[in-house]
């Protein structure tokens, strides 16, 4: 099936891109324990895992609000959700503005999917969901439980992520959830979305 061949090509791209970026951090690798490492990369899969749950999410998310007003951009829910992960992140001795940007990349991450199936359904009809999910008793609060996973990784993997091998651990740590959850392209350029701010290396 092609959707498989592109999903494994990307795959295939995620890996060597690790590669690459392993190759520039050779250094601070070979510093590393094998032991340090395996749990390093573990640790990031828990954040990896919860970005593709969320991006499945997503699915549910625009069969909800496709065909009706209800935006993608939803400006004062992003707010709310980045205000109050904020506040919790201080709570748990994070840094609210990196937790924010993580929160963020999140958010776009998720419409990205959303506007790419909303033009998916506008092309193939057939294709659009044949049920609506209940957004306020159904979605939100399956996003809001992973919310608080999500904060919970984030402060456990605070010195991995601020670690310099943190970049390639995390695009590995990225295929694995992708491979795990057999995320299709539109899915995989999602996730590619939500990692950008994950790693706090300057």
């Amino acid at each position: 099936m092609r959707p498989h061949r592109l999903r494994s090509t990307l795959i295939t791209a995620l890996m060597l891109a690790t590669a690459t970026v392993s190759a520039t951090t050779s250094a601070t690798a070979h510093t590393s324990t094998a032991p340090a490492s395996a749990t390093a990369a573990s640790s990031l899969s828990a954040l990896t895992e919860l970005f593709a749950e969320r991006l499945l999410l997503a699915d549910k998310v625009a069969a909800a609000k496709y065909g009706t007003e209800s935006p993608i951009d939803d400006p004062a829910r992003e707010r709310q959700i980045l205000d109050d992960v904020a506040a919790r992140a201080a709570g748990l001795g994070l840094d609210p503005d990196s937790v924010t940007a993580v929160f963020r990349d999140q958010i776009e991450a998720n419409k990205l999917v959303q506007r790419g199936l909303y033009a998916r359904w506008d092309a193939h009809p057939d294709e659009r969901p044949t049920e609506r999910p209940d957004l306020a008793k159904e979605v939100r609060p399956a996003l809001d439980l992973i919310t608080t996973r999500l904060l919970t990784a984030l402060q456990e993997t605070a010195p991995v992520r601020a670690d310099a091998s943190c970049e390639p651990r995390l695009y590995a740590a990225a295929t694995g959830s992708a491979y795990e959850h057999r995320l299709d392209v539109l899915h995989l350029r999602g996730l590619g979305r939500a990692l950008p701010s994950v790693c706090s290396t300057d």
